[in-house]
């Protein structure tokens, strides 16, 4: 007879092993097996809840991108109204987004998106969401705020691809290369 209450707590613990796998790796190229006996099951339980490594790998994305918008809201809550864009810069480079595990996560989610419609959907959400975030923080405060959302957007991609390629930053380097960036374009304009 199943244990009631035990599926939250196993997925979650499958979740937080799939991440700790690919940080250990630094790819996608791990196993359920290896993901399940990190989380301390069958892999077999693993299956049974999530189907498949895949499916396993995109529940660990919502995850990190969840603790990323608390992160965010929580930044964003702080600030005041003209530093809202500062917050949302925080929020990227937070201590707990910017861990290896986590970056080696975002890589493989990049890769995964190429040729896997769920995790692509799962991309264009994110982005769309910082883009516009960006952009709404910007107004008044630079002369093109879509155009320097997006090159913030694509300043905190390549700081995460530069993790990934082992140039890493601190999350304080990392924090600070991206507000000079910001600082740049509010003198820009």
């Amino acid at each position: 007879m199943p244990k009631l209450g035990m599926e939250p707590i196993r997925r979650e613990a499958l979740v937080k092993a799939t991440i700790a796998e690919i940080g250990a790796a630094g790819s996608l190229d791990v196993t359920v097996s290896q993901i399940a006996r990190r989380a301390g099951m069958s892999s077999a339980l693993a299956h049974h809840y999530f189907g498949g490594k895949e499916q396993i790998f995109l529940a660990a994305m919502r995850r990190i991108l969840t603790d990323f918008g608390e992160e965010a809201r929580r930044e964003l809550k702080a600030a005041a109204p003209d530093r809202r864009a500062e917050a949302i810069i925080r929020a990227s480079f937070a201590p707990s987004s910017f861990t290896r595990a986590a970056v080696s996560a975002w890589m493989s989610f990049y890769v995964l998106a190429q040729t896997n419609d769920a995790a692509l959907k799962l991309w264009r959400i994110y982005q769309a969401r910082l883009n516009s975030n960006l952009t709404h923080a910007l107004r008044g405060r630079v002369a093109d705020p879509r155009a320097a959302a997006e090159t913030l957007v694509a300043l905190i991609d390549g700081i995460y691809i530069r993790a990934a390629l082992h140039a890493p930053e601190a999350p304080e380097a990392a924090l600070d290369h991206a507000m000079r960036v910001l600082e740049m374009l509010k003198a820009a304009g």
